[in-house]
């Protein structure tokens, strides 16, 4: 097996937000055995409290981005730099705003001419057939 190399995802962010995660289920497990709902919501807050750990400590960039890493990016205290620009692929960092415009790009072109703009005619929904001779591209 030492020639099988996974890249695990054992991050800052992830063994952090799952030890928060563990002590907000304990605490709910006690107040399951006790019989309180204050120590069950008590835990279950817990619980909500390691999503959010985990996730701004991704944003921080001590998570990982989704897929494999090089190897050389593997280790736990390895920061990751491409974190504060976003994943492109990643939920966390869209749901942050972040790495919306990576991998798509949109344009549009509005052609100015001495006439006007030219685009799409409104009433008809089509666009002019030639636009006019002395015309920019903006």
């Amino acid at each position: 097996m030492s020639g099988n190399h996974h890249d695990e995802g054992h991050t800052v962010a992830g063994w952090t937000g799952c030890a928060v995660a563990v002590v907000g289920t304990s605490v709910a497990g006690v107040g399951m055995c006790l019989g309180s709902a204050a120590w069950i919501w008590l835990g279950l807050g817990v619980v909500g409290l390691s999503v959010l750990v985990t996730w701004g400590l991704h944003l921080a960039g001590w998570g990982k981005p989704p897929g494999i890493r090089p190897v050389a990016e593997r280790g736990m205290w390895v920061r990751d730099r491409g974190a504060r620009a976003g994943h492109p692929a990643c939920v966390g960092c869209r749901l942050a705003g972040r790495g919306r415009g990576r991998g798509r790009s949109v344009s549009t072109v509005v052609v100015v001419s001495a006439q006007g703009v030219q685009g799409p005619d409104a009433a008809s929904g089509s666009a002019p057939s030639e636009p006019a001779s002395s015309e920019s591209v903006v």
